[in-house]
Order: C-alpha cells, then structure tokens, then sequence
C-alpha cells in the first residue's frame, strides 16, 4: 500500500493523466475540425452546400446531420475509452492507497 502523496507524485499517475488529456485533445481537435469545416464550407462554397439531393433536401441538411452525428460518435468513443480503461486504471490507482 502506498500514501496518496506517493500516488500523486507516481510515474503510473502521470502517464494516466497524459493519456487521458491526449485522447480528450485528440477528440475535441476531431471536432473542431469537422464542425469549423462545415462552418468554413458554408462561407467559402455555398453553392456547394444548395446542390439538390432528391427532390427537396439540398447537400448542406445530410452534411449537417453528419456533423451531429460525428459530435455523438466522439462523444461515444470517449465514454467508451473511459469506461473500459481509464475507470479500471483509476480504480486500480485508487486501490493502492492505504487507509
């Protein structure tokens, strides 16, 4: 068993700290990128965006959507890497810290 002192200045906590700060990084980039892109694309290209795709929805209304969606699948990856890893390792940190 070890002190919190010696948990908080651990290697194993730091290494847990910067995988999650890289994943929480490398997500929101994925983000922005795709949600300023679209925004961008609107700016730059909006005859782009009007080209019909069947009868009455133009290209901009699926492109949107994907936008959406994209924010809830990173948001699922995140929650999904937490839970099977980051969770266990904060456990197994936490159970290392005697009384």
């Amino acid at each position: 068993m070890k002190s919190a002192r010696e948990i908080l200045a651990s290697e194993e906590l730091r290494r847990l700290v910067r995988r999650k700060w890289t994943v929480s990084v490398i997500l929101t980039l994925c983000l922005f990128v795709v949600y300023y892109g679209f925004i961008l694309l609107i700016a730059v290209d909006k005859a782009f965006l009007a080209r019909k795709v069947g009868a009455y929805t133009t290209l901009g209304i699926p492109l949107g959507v994907a936008v959406i969606v994209l924010s809830w699948v990173l948001t699922a990856i995140y929650v999904a890497w937490a839970n099977g890893s980051y969770d266990a390792a904060v456990k197994e940190l936490t159970e290392q810290v005697e009384d």
